[in-house]
This record gives structure tokens, C-alpha cells and sequence, in this order.
């Protein structure tokens, strides 16, 4: 699929065509997260590159954030809520198991009756989303979806946990999809390596809060170095793969935005992937941290909103996470 030519007559295709974010009121810093771990602001920024973090309120619920992040999208693409067919949401700290997430957004967004459902991909929840909404598009069972990633990271995460408590923090970030005459939204390439779903899991079930007296929560954890040697070993090929399927090199990129795991996986990948110096890579994670599946689109948009990144150009977007699972592709910008 070649990003840039128009396809047969008749073919109905897929892309962004509005972004969205919303960035919670609290800005947490090294220090204070230093004041529940053994750490320090430098072994910090030395390790992860992340300055700050924000921490969503009571009152910025995983929905109200997700539906603030639509409806900024939805103004980007010149839309009206009425006209949104289908709200996907992707989360991995949602903690209720019924009902889904979605039908929450969508009542909040004014897009009732719209479709709605989640996806559970952790960290890459949002680019296995972005790839069902592009093919529920481009198979006319939908003019327009919401692609929504929101996390409130600080409520599974141990604050004494020196593995996890400086590297995640909150935020949605959301696009919206629509039809287009030429292929907008390259085919999705994805996966997963069971042999490591340890790395990064909730080893506790929500069963011992509920059979043992003072259960403890079940916190997600984390084996940082085996999924950093796992995402430099492996995504670089992952992302070479997203680039022959749109037909497209490093070179011919405006952007490269993968998952804002940490600015160090982010830097060694675009070594790794040889991106030439016009390219542009998100470095969202700096001040935002790691918001899983809501960091590829909060990137999207803050690169757009600085003027970054040119309006029209092409996206490598990879996530990886939890799982092991990962799904890139390449999408031009709205």
C-alpha cells in the first residue's frame, strides 16, 4: 500500500482526520516521587529522561479525560459528536470489569447511540484500535470512529515500587478516523511473545481482595531491563515491517512517534530504524511519562500542536507492552 497514491476507483480507504488530548491538571516531579522510593531526580532522568508526570484528580476520571480528548478531535476534524458511528477505548487501568469503558465516553461525548467497546492491549492498545477502526472504515461499517487511549496509570501503580513508580503517569489522547480516497492508515503489523508475559503483569488476582481480609491491590509490575533488551531486540524489525507494508522507507517518514515507554527506547529505536535527521521523534515522555495506551496519540498531538510535525506528512507509530504484545503502522497525520 503506497501512502501516497490514490487507489482504484471506488476503493474506500482510511486515515485520521482529527486529534485530541487531554493532559491532567497535576504536575508531579522526581522529587516528589522520590519521597516514597529511594531515588533521585538525576538517577532518574538519567535512566528514563522523564522530568515530570501528571496525576489525574478525583474528578478526571478515565472517561471525562477520554471524552475531553474526542471532543478536542472531534473539533480538529470539524466534526459534530452526532456524526461519530463507533467509540473504541483502549485502557489497561480501568477497574471495573462491567460495564466497558466505551459506552461511558460515548454518553459523555453526545454520541449516543454510536457502537462502543473496549480494547485491553495494554501499552500498544491504541495502535490495535487505530488498526480495527481503520479497517471498520475502509469496510464501510462505519464513517467515523473514535480512537480513544486513556490511562490513570497512578491507580495501579505502587508508589514504593522503585520498578514502576517514576516511569507512569496519567491522560487520554484520542483521534478520529474517517473515509478517504487514498490509503491513509498502512496495514497494521502485530503480534505477541507469551514466553514473557511476566514482564509486565498484575501478579495478584483480584481474587485475593475479595477472599483474603485486607487483601493487597493487585499492582501491576514490572521487569524493566528484560523489556527493554525484548523491545530493542525485536520492535526495530517490527517497525522495518510497517514500513514495507506502506510501501515506504525511513527516509520518505515526517514523524516517528512509538509508545513513550521511556526517552531511551525511544532514542535507540530511531538509531536503530537509521532515521534521518529531518525525521521527527516524539519525546512526549519527557514531561508526561509513560501513559500507555494514551501516549502515542497525546505525542500525535502535542507534535501538531507545536508545529513540530507538518500537517499531511507520514507517521511511524509502534506500540509494545504488556503481554508481550506490539502492533505498528504507518499513518498519515491529519
Amino acid at each position: 500500500m503506497h501512502m501516497g497514491r490514490p487507489g482504484r476507483k471506488g476503493t474506500r480507504y482510511a486515515r485520521i482526520v482529527g486529534v485530541g488530548g487531554y493532559r491532567p491538571r497535576r504536575v508531579v516531579t522526581n522529587e516528589e516521587i522520590c519521597l516514597s522510593v529511594d531515588s533521585s531526580d538525576e538517577w532518574i532522568r538519567r535512566r528514563t529522561g522523564i522530568r515530570t508526570r501528571r496525576f489525574a484528580g478525583p474528578d478526571e476520571t478515565l472517561a471525562m479525560m477520554a471524552a475531553t480528548a474526542a471532543g478536542k478531535a472531534l473539533a480538529h476534524a470539524g466534526l459534530a459528536a452526532a456524526e461519530v458511528d463507533c467509540v473504541i477505548a483502549a485502557s489497561m487501568s480501568h477497574l471495573y470489569q462491567a460495564p466497558p469503558l466505551a459506552p461511558e465516553i460515548t454518553g459523555l461525548l453526545g454520541s449516543a447511540p454510536a457502537a462502543a467497546f473496549d480494547v485491553s492491549a495494554a501499552c500498544a492498545g491504541f495502535c490495535h484500535a487505530l488498526a480495527l477502526a481503520s479497517d471498520i472504515v475502509s469496510a464501510g461499517s462505519a464513517e467515523h470512529v473514535v480512537v480513544v487511549g486513556t490511562e490513570r496509570m497512578s491507580d495501579i501503580i505502587d508508589p514504593a515500587d522503585r520498578s514502576t513508580s517514576f516511569i507512569f503517569g496519567d491522560g487520554a489522547g484520542a483521534a478520529v478516523v474517517g473515509p478517504a480516497d487514498r490509503p491513509g492508515i498502512g496495514r497494521v503489523v502485530w503480534g505477541s511473545d507469551p514466553a514473557g508475559l511476566h514482564c509486565i503483569e498484575q501478579r495478584i488476582s483480584w481474587r485475593a481482595t475479595r477472599d483474603e481480609a485486607a487483601g493487597p491491590w493487585p499492582y501491576l509490575r514490572m521487569s524493566g531491563p528484560e523489556v527493554y533488551r525484548w523491545v530493542i531486540r525485536t520492535m526495530p524489525e517490527v517497525a522495518q515491517r510497517a514500513l514495507a507494508a506502506a510501501r515506504l522507507r525511513a527516509g520518505d517518514l515526517a514523524a516517528f512517534i512509538p509508545h513513550q515507554a521511556n526517552l531511551r527506547i525511544c532514542e535507540a529505536l530511531a538509531t536503530a530504524l537509521g532515521l534521518p535527521a529531518h525525521v521527527r521523534v516524539a519525546r512526549d515522555v519527557v514531561d508526561m511519562g509513560n501513559t500507555s495506551a494514551a501516549s502515542i496519540p497525546l505525542a500525535m498531538e502535542r507534535m501538531l500542536a507545536t508545529g513540530e510535525v507538518p500537517s499531511g506528512g507520514p507517521a511511524l507509530l509502534i506500540g509494545f507492552g504488556s503481554g508481550l504484545g506490539y502492533a505498528a503502522q504507518v499513518a498519515r497525520l491529519p
